[in-house]
């Protein structure tokens, strides 16, 4: 048997490199339709500029623009270049912007790419046409350049179609064709084309694509717009026709705009204008040109007026120049950015690659193939895969309104903890009332609201013993921010606190099928007693780390799962046979950490259950009743201290908080928010997936092959871990500690030790309790406690140092207490 036919949708950038990353693995059954004719088939990359700037906050994004440069550089078209390496400029005009140029020079050097910030005067020799005076610095990358996405699509095309693709234009596809929940075919204006695996790389289009099978595809098409001036003296003779640029492209983004070249002219990109909101169904019907793409809408000249006069500050030479044409373009954005990948949870083979500019086409598409190929991808592709969205981001409104906002921040400098300021209280928890008469700050995440700390603990802040008083801050790491989450974390490690826990994402697994299911799921033994609770982690076929979940057994057949998110709701229930029935019982219940060496006194006092350390011990749960709620009781703490995590359905959750809250009186309780929460698991050591470990890092490197029962075999991901042990691992996270005592870094910055990059920062916290900054890192096997390194910091280096962890505890009695 050979191998799938697959039917790729869009002929554009996305599908043509699909197509040449399945051919070069040896799928050969490879159609590509498009509606449009070969090879301008209409879409975004017919007329996308072609910018490839490498630098981003997500290392899977630098990774997937970093493949692009690479691949695209090796091709041509007849001789004619697909890929000209002129380089990349962003220039800064604010002291703000000068700051994050140091931020993102950080990233680019975390992620492995070669830059630099340089001074106004060599900003001006790479890029004559800029006004030195203009400007602060720059942030140079030699590596970037411009793609010609036009002549990608034709190289890539022929490349495929050298290995067996068939490439179809002028095909519009109808419907999907499926049986039995799999895929079967493509129904088309000439007919069906048969196939085991179907993907949409329709770009903007994608969301119609994706109804055809039901699928939500989170997208909005919005136009920006793009000029090119009539020639301009200063360009005059430099460049050819073949060659088209010789600058670096150019980024002006404190006005949202960016320049290249396009031989003696210049092309002007917007994002300064308002977000204009495209609906296909008002786009122009009919057959689809070469002159006549849908892709490309008329040009408003009002909107680009203001954008235009900051173009000729920048760039003197634009004073006398015209605009010889314009056009808004039609590119697809999401509500946080990202691409989106994955597989239709209903149709099993649908696949779409949707939202992915010219800058990530490759790597997105190498992505892809791995998937298809390999069953993973060796790039971690959580930020990415279009089921990390809950339902209420799905609604086409929450759509329209958050693409939108990321539309007009595109080139916005974004904090790590900036939270959208709309929608809001999209989802609250029963406790959100009482809550928002404490004080609390708001923070968001998945839609839930999430306090941060609550301005009714500031009292606290005087009362802290001097071992436990926070040095201030700088102001980038102050934001989002405050003094009280100190207090916060004093009162958990000295008396007692309440913690909102419910958005934490849980499921039920039941029937008889289920110990089966967790067994083959999980790294651990999951066939223990009834009121078990278990720390492990669910594996890729690699050995990667796809997510830790806390697995509790409240019943022979049923399991209650702390997992990390909507993707691990995804997986399990794809896993899962008819012996099992997979819930997501998040929003049907709520949860309280009640944590600090008082805990036991707060619920013992308004329950007749047994919660002594005899009666109750650590990693168990019992169903039990708390001021007459029923409630499952967990025995696990995420902070490091004596307590319980709290459950029970969400009509009874405002009366157990208030039970709690009013009996908490008598033993010094506060509410307290994620700051502390986030210092408190940093200091114990405690993971967080998806920001200390993924996909691409197996269980020892992570610090996590406590979780993996060495005699257990069979389960997915337990053939890759043969030969791997702490031992014999080449890079681990590991646990550092700021030297001065006072520098709070925020994640993502790069490490170096002897002066040389060596790995990243991921998590990063001030710890209240021991009274320093740390931060995690992934630093190689050779870096072992009392190892000196240094972290950028903006545009300084901080020193540090490997320290063992967990740093509060490591006999952990308190928590077993």
């Amino acid at each position: 048997m050979g191998s799938p036919r697959v039917v790729i949708i869009g002929a554009g950038i996305v599908g043509t490199n699909l197509a040449d990353e399945l051919t070069a693995r040896g799928w050969n059954r490879v159609t590509v339709l498009d509606q449009g004719p070969l090879p301008l088939t209409g879409g975004s990359s017919s007329h996308a500029p072609g910018l490839v700037f490498q630098t981003n906050a997500s290392k899977t994004m630098t990774t997937f623009a970093s493949y692009t440069v690479e691949k695209f550089v090796t091709l041509d078209v007849d001789g004619a270049w697909c890929f000209n390496q002129v380089g990349g400029l962003e220039v800064a005009t604010t002291e703000e912007r000068l700051a994050e140029l140091h931020r993102r020079h950080g990233f680019a050097t975390a992620w492995g790419v070669a830059a630099r910030v340089i001074d106004p005067q060599e900003c001006a020799k790479l890029h004559p046409l800029l006004d030195p005076r203009r400007i602060l610095g720059g942030l140079h990358v030699e590596t970037d350049g411009l793609a010609k996405a036009s002549r990608v699509v034709v190289a890539l095309a022929r490349r495929a179609q050298s290995r067996g693709a068939e490439f179809r234009g002028s095909t519009r596809v109808v419907g999907i064709e499926h049986s039995g929940g799999k895929v079967t075919g493509v129904a088309t204006t000439a007919g069906t084309v048969p196939a085991d695996i179907v993907v949409s790389c329709g770009g903007f289009w994608g969301p119609e694509l994706g109804a055809l099978v039901g699928m939500d595809v989170p997208l909005l098409p919005l136009a920006h717009q793009y000029v090119k001036t009539h020639e301009i003296p200063e360009l005059a003779g430099r460049n050819t026709e073949a060659s088209e640029a010789g600058f670096p492209i150019l980024r002006h983004q404190d006005q949202d705009l960016y320049f290249r070249e396009h031989v003696d002219r210049l092309g002007i990109g917007s994002y300064a204008h308002r977000p204009m909101p495209v609906d296909l169904r008002e786009l122009p019907g009919g057959e689809i040109t070469s002159e006549t793409m849908p892709s490309m809408l008329e040009f408003t000249d009002e909107d680009f007026a203001p954008a235009w006069e900051q173009s000729k500050l920048l760039l003197p030479c634009l004073e006398t120049a015209t605009i010889e044409s314009g056009f808004n373009g039609i590119f697809s954005f999401t509500p946080d950015g990202a691409p989106l990948i994955g597989e239709s949870p209903d149709v099993a083979g649908f696949w779409i690659a949707e939202a992915v500019w010219v800058t990530h086409s490759a790597g997105v598409a190498r992505a892809v193939a791995q998937l298809l190929v390999d069953g993973r991808s060796e790039v971690p592709l959580n930020g990415c895969d279009v089921h990390r969205f809950e339902d209420v981001q799905l609604d086409p409104d929450y759509v329209s309104e958050t693409s939108q906002q990321n539309f007009v921040e595109v080139y916005d400098i974004l904090h790590p903890l900036q939270p959208r300021q709309s929608p809001r209280d999209l989802r609250v928890s029963p406790f959100h009332a009482r809550q928002k008469e404490l004080g609390a700050v708001f923070l968001e995440a998945g839609g839930w609201e999430r306090p941060h700390w609550f301005e009714s603990n500031a009292d606290l802040v005087a009362e802290l013993p001097a071992e436990w008083r926070p040095p201030q801050r700088d102001p980038w790491s102050a934001m989002f921010h405050s003094p009280i989450a100190a207090a916060e974390a004093w009162r958990t490690r000295t008396a007692v606190a309440l913690y909102d826990m419910t958005p934490l994402k849980r499921l039920e697994v039941t029937g008889p099928g289920a110990v089966a299911l967790m067994e083959r799921l999980t790294t651990g033994k999951m066939d223990k007693s009834v009121g078990s609770v278990t720390y492990t982690l669910m594996l890729d076929g690699a050995g990667g780390v796809r997510s830790d979940i806390t697995v509790a057994r409240l019943s022979p057949d049923t399991f209650q799962i702390g997992v990390n998110g909507n993707l691990d709701v995804d997986y399990v229930r794809r896993q899962a046979d008819d012996s099992v029935v997979v819930r997501d019982i998040t929003g049907g219940t709520c949860c309280i950490g009640v944590w600090g060496p008082r805990a036991r006194d707060l619920v013992s006092a308004l329950s007749r259950d047994d919660f002594s350390n005899d009666g109750f011990k650590y990693f168990r749960c019992k169903q039990v009743r708390i001021a007459g709620a029923p409630v499952t009781a967990m025995r696990l703490s995420y902070v490091g201290e004596l307590g319980w995590e709290l459950y029970t359905t969400a009509d009874h959750g405002l009366r157990l908080w208030d039970a709690l809250w009013a009996e908490g009186r008598r033993h010094g309780v506060i509410a307290a928010g994620r700051a502390a929460f986030n210092s408190l698991r940093m200091e114990k050591g405690y993971r967080s997936w998806g920001t200390d470990m993924t996909t691409e890092h197996n269980p020892y490197e992570a610090g996590v092959g406590f979780a993996v029962r060495a005699q257990k075999e069979g389960y997915i991901g337990h053939e890759a871990l043969a030969g791997i042990s702490d031992e014999t691992v080449e890079r681990r996270l590991v646990c550092l500690t700021v030297d001065d005592g006072r520098s709070v870094v925020m994640g993502s910055e790069p490490v170096f030790i002897n002066g040389e990059p060596a790995g990243y920062v991921t998590s990063a916290a001030f710890g209240h309790t021991v009274g320093a900054p740390i931060a995690y890192a992934w630093l190689p096997a050779s870096a072992t406690v009392g190892t000196g390194v240094e972290i950028a910091y903006f545009d300084r280096r901080v020193a540090a140092t490997v320290v063992a962890e967990p740093l509060v505890d490591p006999e952990m009695t308190k928590i077993r207490s």
